[in-house]
């Protein structure tokens, strides 16, 4: 899922995050990383109220979070670096998320992360 860049959008998106997973979100979100920034400050409440553990990377340390500078390259591809994401509608975003999770990586042995994280949460169903 996209970062979004401000506090309002971000609590309605892990609002809806929350209700979609309410029952299995401590077996579905064990670990968040996140960069520093005041935006994401909200999120170390949440390992009071859940099992999820915060971890907040360095600054200017773009290697304590591979993963997210890896997506933040692919979405470079759409929204250049510079450019307001105000600027882009609600279906763009969507669309370029869409791109995103579908993109087959190698690390995934070639499958996407929506196919990756679809046969997580089966497995999490299942053994509930």
């Amino acid at each position: 899922m996209l970062a979004l860049s401000n506090s309002l959008h971000q609590n309605s998106a892990f609002q809806m995050l929350q209700k979609q997973y309410s029952e299995h979100w401590n077996d579905i979100f064990k670990t968040i990383t996140t960069d520093n920034g005041s935006e994401f400050a909200d999120l170390a409440n949440l390992e009071q109220v859940s099992k999820t553990l915060i971890y907040y990377a360095h600054p200017y340390t773009s290697c304590d979070k591979g993963t997210v500078e890896r997506h933040n390259g692919l979405i470079r591809r759409f929204i250049p670096k510079g450019d307001c994401i105000n600027n882009y509608s609600l279906q763009q975003i969507i669309d370029i998320e869409t791109w995103c999770n579908s993109l087959p990586r190698k690390i995934l042995a070639y499958h996407t992360p929506d196919e990756i994280f679809e046969r997580e949460l089966d497995q999490i169903y299942q053994a509930a």
